[in-house]
C-alpha cells in the first residue's frame, strides 16, 4: 500500500494483485520467488502483499480437524509430557465421570495404528479394554506380524479378549498373529515361571523384542478400574496399597511419581517386561475419564509411554493438576527414521 493512502483502506488495483498474488501461493503452491517474477515485483514486495492480505481479511486461513478431535488440547499435552504424539478426543457429554475409557477411544487409536504401523513392523498388544476395542476398529494396517504381550484377564473368555484382538489385528494386516493362551496372574512365581517355557508361549516372548510399536492401557488403582486389582485377593489389594500404588499398566504396578513398586507381582504374571516395554521405540497407551486420569500421569512419569490417546476429561486434569512428565519420546529413535 502506498504511504498516502489509508492503512484501513485497498484500492481495487492493490485487491486485484493481492488476490492474484494469494492464489498462486496458497491455492497453486507457487513461492514467492515465482510470484515475483511473474509480477515483476520483489519477493519482499510479494511478501507484504500476502501480509496485507491476511490483515484485510483478504485471505483467510483455517485449520478443521473433525469435531471429536480436540486439536489445542492435543498439542498442548504432547509438548507438556513430551509425547511423540498426543491425540484428544471429546468425553461423552453424559457420564464422563464414570465411564473411562469411552469406546471412541479405541477407534481413534486404531487410526493412530494405521498412521504409525509400517510395513515389517512387529505390533505388540497388551490386555485391556480399550485395546480390545481398537482391535474391534482396525479396518486398515500394513502387513505386520501382531503378538499378545500380557495373559488374559480370564482364560475362559481369551476368545472374545486380548487373543481376538490380536488374531483381529493380524487378519487386518494380513501378518502372522503370535497370541497368548494363559492367565495374565497366576498362583505363585514357580507356575508363571513354568508356563512361560511351554512352546506357544515361549515363541510369543522371543518376538519381545522385536516390537516395534506396542499398544497398552492403564488402570488406577480400585475396583473395575484395574484388572489386575480386581484379580487380587483383599490382603494382596491391601499390600500393595501400602506401597503407594496409583496406577497400573500390564501387570506393572506405578506410584503417583511414576516409580515402579510391588515388582513381586511381576514375577506371577504373563507379561511384557518393564525394561523390554522400554527399550519399544512407540509405545501408545490409550485411556480416559477422569477416574483414570491420576493413574495416566503417574504412568507417563513413568517414562515408559511414548503416545497417547486420552479424551478432555483426562486431559483437563493431565494439563492442569497433574505434574510433566520425563520426556520418553525424545530419548527413544523415531520409528520413521
Amino acid at each position: 500500500m502506498s504511504a498516502g493512502r489509508s492503512a484501513l483502506r485497498m484500492g481495487p488495483a492493490e485487491l486485484v494483485q493481492a488476490a492474484a498474488m494469494a492464489r498462486r501461493f496458497y491455492l497453486e503452491g507457487k513461492s514467492k520467488i515465482q510470484i515475483a517474477e511473474e509480477f515483476g515485483v520483489s519477493r519482499f514486495k510479494v511478501a507484504r502483499v500476502l501480509e496485507t492480505a491476511l490483515e484485510r481479511d483478504l485471505v483467510r486461513i483455517e485449520i478443521r480437524v473433525p469435531a471429536e478431535l480436540d486439536a489445542e488440547r492435543s498439542d498442548a499435552l504432547r509438548a507438556r509430557y513430551g509425547l511423540r504424539h498426543a491425540v484428544v478426543v471429546e468425553s461423552p457429554s453424559e457420564g464422563a465421570d464414570e465411564s473411562p475409557d469411552p469406546e471412541n477411544l479405541g477407534e481413534v487409536a486404531a487410526d493412530l495404528l494405521g498412521e504409525l504401523v509400517t510395513e515389517g513392523d512387529v505390533l505388540g498388544l497388551a490386555w485391556g479394554r480399550s485395546t480390545i476395542h481398537m482391535a474391534a476398529a482396525l479396518d486398515r494396517l500394513p502387513p505386520c506380524t501382531v503378538v499378545q504381550l500380557t495373559g488374559v484377564y480370564d482364560a475362559g473368555t481369551a476368545e472374545r479378549g486380548s487373543v481376538e484382538a490380536v488374531r483381529r489385528a493380524a487378519q487386518v494386516s494380513g501378518g502372522e498373529a503370535h497370541p497368548i493362551y494363559a492367565p495374565m496372574l497366576l498362583p505363585d512365581p514357580a507356575t508363571a515361571a513354568a508356563l512361560r517355557h511351554q512352546t506357544g508361549i515361549a515363541r510369543a516372548f522371543d518376538y519381545f523384542d522385536k516390537v516395534t510399536v506396542a499398544c497398552v492401557s492403564i488402570g488406577s488403582w480400585e475396583p473395575g478400574i484395574s484388572t489386575v486389582h480386581d484379580m487380587l485377593s483383599d490382603e494382596e489389594r491391601a499390600h500393595y496399597a501400602s506401597l503407594g500404588v496409583a496406577a497400573e499398566m500390564s501387570a506393572h504396578l506405578f506410584d503417583a511419581d511414576g516409580r515402579r513398586v510391588g515388582r513381586d507381582l511381576g514375577e506371577r504374571c504373563i507379561t511384557v517386561e518393564a525394561d523390554r516395554l522400554r527399550r519399544i521405540p512407540e509405545v501408545v497407551a490409550i485411556a480416559g475419564g477422569q477416574r483414570k486420569a491420576a493413574a495416566i500421569g503417574a504412568v507417563l512419569r513413568s517414562g515408559l509411554v511414548t503416545s497417547l490417546v486420552t479424551d478432555t476429561a483426562a486431559a483437563d486434569y493431565l494439563l492442569t493438576g497433574s505434574r510433566p512428565a520425563p520426556h520418553p519420546a525424545l530419548e527413544r529413535s523415531d520409528p520413521d527414521h
